[in-house]
């Protein structure tokens, strides 16, 4: 990790020295510090590239969905969405390309998705 540099200054053998801006070494500082502290427990271990590779992300469709504390039927119905369509994207078989748009807007302001989508045609 490259951290900003104040100035640059001359060493004994002519060398280029680089001295660290104090605000941003310390925060570098604090978080070696703080992994250092994690790095002898058990249960904190890093994952290994394997574990990585074996986990599955969320769907955005479904963190969005949790954060409207709303079931999959619930969601579906107050935005016109196919429940399967939305079980497909939640669960990664499928991805919302056509409809990304409408995601994009319910996720900005869902009460008037809501309200457009509700009113009759």
């Amino acid at each position: 990790m490259i951290v900003a540099r104040s100035r640059a200054s001359r060493g004994p053998c002519g060398k280029r020295l680089l001295r660290w801006s104090e605000p941003r070494f310390g925060r570098v500082a604090r978080l070696l510090k703080i992994m250092a502290a994690a790095r002898p427990d058990p249960d904190a271990q890093p994952l290994t590239p394997e574990q990585l590779a074996k986990m599955r992300r969320v769907s955005r469709v479904k963190v969005l969905r949790q954060r409207l504390g709303m079931t999959q039927a619930e969601f579906a119905d107050a935005f016109r969405l196919p429940i399967t369509t939305l079980r497909d994207w939640e669960q990664t078989r499928a991805r919302p390309t056509r409809r990304r748009a409408l995601l994009r807007a319910i996720e900005r302001d869902p009460d008037v998705m809501r309200r457009l989508l509700g009113e009759p045609a």
